[in-house]
């Protein structure tokens, strides 16, 4: 199976020049950052099973994807003395947690230009993150099951005195799954800011950020408010924008515009209000502008988005014929990825309030 990679999807864009003290400590922390998430063993210092596995996984993934065996040596062999005084060779394994670390942290010597060095290893870091990630999205859709027992769990214990709530039990338990995870992403983004990485994790994927006002102001808020299910193609799409701008690829503003598209579809279908005769994105606007659907925008709002799909998205969705090929510039790419964020970030709030 293929997996995506960090390493891959920037394989042509250069982010470093020369591996030094400042990328050392990076990988070094970003790894600490991992084995929070996952931990290999328990404060008791007994291994986690299951956690195990996971390591086994991220190896083997990341080795596959890299073209080799193995990460780094899991084998080794040393010399025991018998009791009778006859060299007796060892034959041992490490865990999988310290073949992850011995590549992570392995010193750099050349062998490959500093830039894919350093690319491999964020790319373990990387599929780290979004294994823990998938599992905490997991928990989060079981919650409302898990309430639902607790619930008929309150029952019982009414009836039989039990102190406590077990929906509290439930809901704290899930709070705190949420917020280890957010403060651990937030810190392994903090840690790319300080070593001057241009880099951002996000709902699974490590990927450049271009200005870090813009990414505190627009882009952070814009990937907290599309981890629910509801919005995967938002995510999905928004991600395919994002690295086909930073791979220089083809057409990163119409995929822009498809996650704001799909945003406003969203929208008019959990609102009720998509009649199933909409042709076009300008249709589900007007649903969104409608009078008698409460004004969920304002006319002159949807003016303006009717505008950004017309100069933006339409472009780019036909053949130009004869015509020039269409093409926008750097700046002009960043400006349209930065207004879909933007406005998706608004009409998901809006949408939440409502």
């Amino acid at each position: 199976m293929l997996t995506d990679i960090f390493a891959y999807r920037y394989q042509s864009r250069p982010i470093w020049q020369e591996y030094t003290d400042l990328e050392k400590r990076l990988l070094n922390q970003a790894f600490g950052v991992v084995k929070d998430a996952i931990p290999y063993y328990d404060s008791g210092g007994s291994l986690i099973k299951s956690n195990e596995a996971k390591w086994k996984s991220l190896h083997d993934k990341l080795a596959r994807e890299l073209g080799v065996d193995e990460l780094s040596h899991r084998y080794f062999s040393y010399i025991r003395k018998a009791p009778n005084g006859v060299d007796v060779p060892i034959t041992d394994r490490h865990t999988w947690d310290y073949v992850c670390s011995q590549f992570v942290k392995s010193s750099f010597s050349g062998q490959c230009a500093p830039d894919i060095f350093i690319k491999e290893r964020i790319s373990f870091i990387e599929l780290a993150m979004r294994l823990r990630g998938e599992e905490v999205a997991a928990d989060n859709s079981q919650l409302h099951q898990k309430i639902l027992k607790a619930k008929s769990r309150v029952q019982l214990s009414t009836a039989l005195r039990v102190p406590g709530d077990p929906v509290k039990g439930v809901q704290a338990r899930n709070s705190l799954v949420n917020d280890t995870y957010n403060n651990q992403v937030a810190e392994l983004n903090e840690r790319f800011r300080r070593a001057g990485a241009p880099l951002a994790y996000h709902n699974g994927f490590i990927q450049i950020t271009q200005d870090e006002m813009i990414e505190e102001n627009i882009a952070k808020p814009f990937w907290d408010l599309v981890t629910g299910p509801v919005w995967e193609n938002v995510d999905i799409d928004m991600k395919e924008a994002l690295d086909r701008r930073d791979s220089n690829g083809k057409d990163p503003a119409f995929y822009a515009a498809r996650a704001l598209e799909s945003t406003i579809k969203v929208i008019s279908k959990n609102k009720g209000w998509t009649r199933g005769n909409e042709k076009g994105a300008a249709n589900y606007i007007d649903n969104l502008i409608s009078k008698a659907n409460g004004r969920f925008l304002d006319v002159w709002e949807g003016e303006l988005l009717k505008d950004y799909f017309s100069k933006v998205r339409n472009p780019f969705g036909h053949g130009p014929g004869p015509s020039p090929m269409p093409e926008f510039s750097l700046v002009q790419t960043d400006w349209a990825i930065e207004i879909a964020m933007s406005w998706i970030r608004s009409l998901i709030r809006r949408f939440n309030e409502n």
